[in-house]
């Protein structure tokens, strides 16, 4: 296949019906990291929706780093992880939130950020939008500026976006 002809990355995106549990649709991008002239394509089609100046990509555990840390090297700015509880070894900042079934919670290194750093959040999914916004308050809490979030997928029917209002997003594909 060229590298250079259009990716219908729709076509790479297959449904897991049932999972994790039944009723759910599960969006599986497994097939589309498979491929390279998919995942090339779907990093190509994230860094042009990319805002100009950024000082870094934050990836959201776990499947944001595989998206976060490709874009990064492409864009050669640097790649920061927002982790769960445990997982980072530096003093953290950590944030807990709600989702549709409990809470969670998420933490960066206190570090890794500095006031005025243009940042884009880069996730796989966007869909009740409550890690994403999670992460945004995660974010400014280190005084970094949020420029975009970025998503392979929106379910747009969950709402997801309606949490982000106050920052750009993007998805490359939305059901």
């Amino acid at each position: 296949m060229n590298p250079n002809a259009a990716v219908n990355l729709r076509d790479y995106i297959r449904d897991i019906p049932d999972f994790p549990k039944p009723g759910i649709v599960f969006k599986d991008i497994s097939p589309l990291l498979a491929d390279g002239n998919a995942f090339s394509a779907a990093i190509s089609q994230m860094a042009c929706s990319m805002p100009q100046g950024i000082d870094a990509i934050v990836g959201i555990e776990a499947r944001g780093f595989i998206f976060g840390a490709a874009l990064a090297q492409q864009t050669g700015v640097g790649f920061v992880p927002v982790r769960k509880p445990g997982k980072l070894p530096a003093e953290v900042h950590s944030i807990e939130y709600e989702l549709e079934y409990g809470f969670d919670a998420l933490e960066i290194h206190r570090d890794a950020l500095s006031q005025g750093h243009k940042i884009v959040i880069v996730d796989d999914l966007l869909a009740t939008g409550g890690t994403a916004r999670a992460t945004v308050d995660l974010v400014r809490r280190l005084g970094a500026e949020v420029t975009a979030c970025l998503f392979v997928i929106e379910l747009g029917f969950l709402g997801g976006s309606d949490l982000l209002n106050d920052v750009p997003i993007h998805a490359l594909v939305s059901y």
